[in-house]
């Protein structure tokens, strides 16, 4: 396998890790706290409504914009650390 195959599946690799890392973490804030732990999160209030509530109708939203961004920056990172960023 050539070098330049190699850091293309070193690069791949190190993406499909990142998206599962940051899809784990969606799925635990919108299934976790909406479904598993909302009444525990119910005992507290945030903008008038129960915690558990607010994160199944808005957090878990704020979470993924929150994650597009975070994912922006861990691809330009990794576009620079392979090299791609000159393309």
């Amino acid at each position: 396998m050539s070098e330049k195959q190699q850091k293309a599946n070193a690069y791949w690799k190190e993406n499909i890790k990142y998206l599962f890392i940051l899809l784990a973490i969606w799925f635990a804030v919108s299934y976790g706290a909406g479904i598993f732990f909302k009444d525990a999160l119910n005992q507290f209030r945030i903008g008038g409504f129960p915690l558990g509530f607010w994160f199944a109708q808005q957090g878990s939203i704020y979470v993924f914009v929150i994650l597009i961004f975070v994912y922006v920056r861990l691809m330009n990172k990794l576009d620079k650390k392979y090299g791609y960023d000159e393309e």
